[in-house]
């Protein structure tokens, strides 16, 4: 074989190309810490890698959304909790409103300040959050939910929407409530009836909010749900005697006799303090509505009493209803057991309320706590990730530098050897 000067030459350019080349590719890695500088490194590795870090982005965007959510449910947590103590504040006024010791200027004083705490919670239902969407009022953010006074009621403008965000791949998590849910539909009374006193009644007898003993039979099909307590009282006995009879309003009849009223004296005898059962007794027809009620004080004749199946009654209905009672009271004997008889209808509505915003609350609680345990498993499938790319990326800087030593030693050694190899000549030897 022939070997030519040219070829001496030109084989010896190349080596020392391709030793600067793999000179220059490790120079590269070990400067920018990535293995792979290009696909056409590790084709395998670089879709791998690919797939990994599309997938590290979207875990990305999920912790951002559930910062958001958070942040969100936060604050109307930090609204209901206001809400809350309002109410806490207005039933702390309605049984300071109840009291015997004060007069009627002393009462309107009180109605006043609950007009106060009225716009107050007017203006909470109306909270909007740092982009200005109302809190309360379901998809229909750009809508104000809630418009009224005390004298013409408060009406809703929202929806029953609840805006979500989603929190992770399989996730959607409700960030907002209805105002219909937390401020509108709200059971009255003990939650199953709600119990009233006849406004012209003339005695002293005042109805609590009644309970329910047996579910079952509260809500059986045949019960109406609809019934009336009606007193008599025979003053020709000493002491005079109180009965009553309990009137099933939908068919007109008497529970107590299963026939239309009659006459006094009624079918059961009244005890001050002692439960009124919708249950028969002694020689009654048979009936149960699993349910009952105490009624203190002294009714007078043709005193009436009403129990009828409870209904959605709003926050501001029962505000406004107690402010109205306060207002309306007189220095009456009659007038004070109407009023004592409304005081504790608002007390009853205003526990309702409460106990639905804990409900509410409790749900927000739950979807805080939801966003706290995504968080953590975004966190550390995040560090998951990193270490996967990390392991397909990332250079081993010792195998490098290990790498980057040998690599310059063998140029140097081809630039020696070209050196010396193209400084032959004959004309040496001759």
């Amino acid at each position: 074989m022939r070997v030519s000067t040219a070829m001496i030459f030109g084989n010896g350019l190349a080596s020392m190309q391709r030793q600067s080349a793999q000179l220059l590719h490790t120079q590269q890695q070990a400067a920018s810490g990535r293995r792979m500088l290009t696909p056409a490194d590790d084709p395998v590795a670089s879709a791998r890698a690919l797939e990994v870090g599309q997938a590290k982005n979207t875990n990305a965007l999920y912790q951002t959304n559930q910062k958001t959510a958070a942040e969100a449910l936060a604050q109307q947590e930090s609204l209901l909790a206001s809400v809350g103590e309002l109410m806490h504040g207005v039933r702390t006024l309605a049984v300071q409103g109840g009291g015997g010791s004060l007069n009627e200027a002393d009462r309107r004083s009180i109605a006043s300040e609950l007009r106060q705490r009225f716009e107050q919670l007017v203006g909470f239902a109306n909270a909007a959050d740092g982009n200005g969407l109302y809190l309360f009022s379901g998809f229909m953010g750009g809508t104000k939910p809630f418009s009224g006074s005390v004298a013409a009621g408060v009406a809703y403008a929202g929806d029953d929407g609840q805006r979500l965000q989603q929190v992770s791949a399989s996730r959607q998590l409700a960030v907002s409530d209805s105002g219909n849910e937390i401020f509108m539909r709200i059971r009255n009374g003990n939650g199953s009836f709600v119990t009233s006193a006849a406004a012209g009644n003339a005695g002293s007898g005042v109805i609590d909010g009644g309970a329910v003993t047996d579910p079952a039979r509260w809500n059986a099909p045949g019960n109406g749900k609809d019934f009336s307590i009606r007193f008599a009282v025979d003053n020709s006995s000493m002491p005079p005697q109180t009965t009553y009879d309990i009137i099933d309003n939908a068919s007109g009849n008497s529970l107590l006799t299963g026939a239309a009223p009659g006459p006094a004296p009624l079918p059961r005898v009244f005890q001050p303090d002692q439960a009124i059962v919708l249950k028969s007794q002694g020689g009654e027809p048979a009936f149960d509505f699993g349910a009952q009620l105490v009624i203190t004080g002294h009714p007078a004749n043709g005193d009436r009493f009403e129990i009828d199946a409870s209904t959605s009654q709003s926050m501001f209905e029962t505000l406004g209803r107690l402010i109205g009672a306060l207002e309306g009271s007189t220095g009456t004997s009659a007038g004070r057991t109407l009023l004592a008889n409304r005081i504790g209808a608002a007390l009853t509505d205003i526990d309702q309320a409460q106990d639905n915003l804990l409900r509410v609350r409790a749900t927000v609680g739950a979807r805080l706590n939801e966003i706290d345990s995504l968080a953590n498993a975004g966190e550390a499938l995040d560090l998951n990730y990193a270490q996967t790319l990390s392991r397909l990326q990332d250079v081993d800087y010792a195998e490098a530098i290990t790498r980057l030593t040998q690599q310059q030693f063998y140029l140097e050694a081809a630039q020696k050897t070209y050196a010396s190899v193209s400084g032959l000549s004959l004309f040496n030897y001759v």
